[in-house]
């Protein structure tokens, strides 16, 4: 019998700072909290299954939720995409991964255009979409490449499709995951792609890719390919994992495009796993501070899940959670240290189930494998029985 789990990531959409949020500098950050007390946010189809109940979220209650509630804390430390990910898929970190508050070091980058045979420009912290604006134009009469990084742990390249053509992008990023060792290892580097002729008409394009390390440990994908099961990625999902355990990928860019990829897969008989990440809270409305563009998203997803739930079969599981938080309504442009949501559900369930609060996202990856038959548990605790109850 085929059995499917649909794991869905709302990139960045957070409940809440945890305990240790001082020390990032995310003391009162909510993203969910904070967006519903500066804009209308409307969300009855995540409420119906129990978003409400996580007291934290600060909505409405649902009195008729039909699902299982619950938030989850980061072990690992960071707050990162790669981190967030890989610990929901039981990829614990003892170290959070480097940042660079003033850029890479000059030896570095001295290597690193010898190897790719091109000085560049930058190397510094920034905003992607103001960096293009502040250097975009002397990119295009130079042809150097753009280098910058955030407060994530991150090396990005940003180049005009028009001056740069992709491959070679692809490829000075590849080389520069290669160089980024030891106390340089950055959790992603990471292409921009861009295009426009001047300044203030500069956009990205969907050609965004991002080059991880390898996780350092077998996570739930890497033993559901073992052990004979699909596992089929959504939008930047199988370029955080660096390709391991993914034995399909759609590299569908935005929330839209991810929610169609994923209602296609779903409406395939596979037997496993469809692991999605919708990025746009994160890239496009959380890192810029749009309130209402990020409400606008979730509203958008909330219309969209009755479909998603529609191609679920019976005993598929469906599972909602995050990766960190991203809240919008925060100075600045980095990512918040926050407990992120935890909903699941199952067409043959009755009721309203409280998971609780989870000591690591891992327990994602503990209840998935235990759905599957699987002995790993992640250093993590397995809800499947509370949901089968």
């Amino acid at each position: 019998m085929k059995k499917r789990v649909l794991l869905i990531v709302l990139d960045s959409v957070g409940v809440g700072a945890l305990p240790d949020a001082d020390a990032y500098g995310d003391e009162g950050a909510n993203t969910i909290r904070n967006i519903a007390n500066t804009v209308p946010l409307h969300l009855p189809h995540l409420s119906a299954l129990g978003l409400g109940h996580i007291q934290s979220a600060g909505l409405r209650k649902d009195p008729g939720a039909t699902g299982a509630f619950g938030k989850m804390a980061e072990r690992s430390p960071g707050k990162d995409t790669t981190t967030g990910h890989w610990e929901m898929a039981g990829v614990h970190l003892s170290h959070a991964f480097p940042t660079f508050t003033n850029g890479f070091p000059e030896d570095f980058i001295q290597r690193f255009e010898a190897e790719i045979g091109t000085k560049t420009l930058g190397n510094t912290v920034a905003s992607g979409t103001v960096i293009m604006d502040e250097l975009g134009e002397e990119h295009l009469k130079t042809g150097y490449p753009i280098v910058y990084t955030s407060a994530d742990s991150v090396f990005q390249i940003a180049a005009n499709e028009s001056i740069i053509p992709l491959e070679d992008l692809y490829h000075m990023c590849k080389t520069a995951r290669e160089m980024l060792t030891g106390e340089l290892a950055v959790g992603r580097v990471i292409a921009r792609p861009f295009i426009g002729s001047k300044r203030g008409e500069f956009s990205r394009t969907p050609n965004r890719r991002d080059f991880s390390l390898l996780p350092h440990t077998a996570s739930i994908l890497d033993n559901l390919k073992s052990a004979g099961k699909d596992v089929l990625a959504v939008g930047k999902i199988e370029d955080i994992f660096a390709g391991r355990g993914v034995t399909r990928s759609n590299h569908a860019a935005g929330n839209a495009a991810c929610i169609q990829a994923t209602l296609e897969y779903m409406a395939e008989p596979f037997d496993g796993l469809c692991f999605v990440n919708l990025v746009d809270y994160d890239m496009v409305f959380g890192h810029r501070r749009d309130v209402q563009g990020y409400a606008d998203a979730l509203m958008a997803f909330d219309r969209a899940l009755p479909g998603i739930q529609a191609s679920l079969n019976e005993g598929d599981l469906l599972v909602i959670t995050a990766d960190h938080g991203c809240d919008p309504t925060f100075t600045g442009t980095d990512h918040t240290r926050e407990y992120v949501p935890l909903l699941a559900w199952m067409k043959e369930m009755s009721g309203l189930k409280d998971l609780g609060v989870r000591s690591t996202f891992a327990d994602v990856a503990a209840t998935i494998s235990e759905y599957f038959g699987l002995s790993e548990r992640y250093e993590a605790a397995s809800f499947m029985k509370e949901l089968e109850e």
